[in-house]
């Protein structure tokens, strides 16, 4: 049997923000050996969010996948909602750890995007979906605050 030890660790606050994927690098971390248990309940792609001149971009890594028939982007409700699917190919005798099938994601929006100016590129493995951010200043209002008197 061989046993895995990982021996890089990166500081929790660079990963991902969402809970599942650092419960999942922390229980890894705690159990040593082969960790093909993952794919049993976990197949989400890993994202990364940040913002580029007037745009909100997400990165998806998403190695293995034709672009033109396995993704599908939607903007619905202020949500992004990314589904892939990729075809399994088997051969006989060998061992496999990728996963197969349909994932999903779905990421909050900020507020104030343009979903009807949207781009996405798939290039090396990785998805990038830019959607603008339009320049909106919001200036603030006053709300007077009027005084009732109590009736009987």
């Amino acid at each position: 049997m061989t046993t895995v030890v990982r021996t890089e660790r990166r500081p929790l606050m660079t990963r991902m923000t969402e809970p599942w994927p650092r419960l999942m690098d922390w229980f890894e971390a705690m159990v040593p050996g082969d960790p093909a248990w993952r794919n049993a309940f976990t197949h989400s792609m890993r994202v990364e969010e940040f913002s580029r001149d007037g745009d909100f971009v997400v990165r998806a890594e998403m190695p293995g996948i034709n672009p033109e028939k396995d993704i599908d982007i939607t903007i619905e409700d202020g949500f992004l909602i990314i589904d892939g699917r990729r075809e399994e190919s088997t051969q006989e005798g060998t061992r496999s750890e990728f996963f197969y099938g349909h994932f999903q994601r779905t990421l909050a929006l900020p507020s104030g995007v343009d979903a009807g100016n949207v781009k996405a590129e798939y290039r090396d493995g990785i998805l990038e979906i830019c959607v603008h951010m339009p320049e909106k200043r919001s200036e603030a209002v006053h709300v007077p605050v009027a005084r009732k008197t109590a009736s009987a």
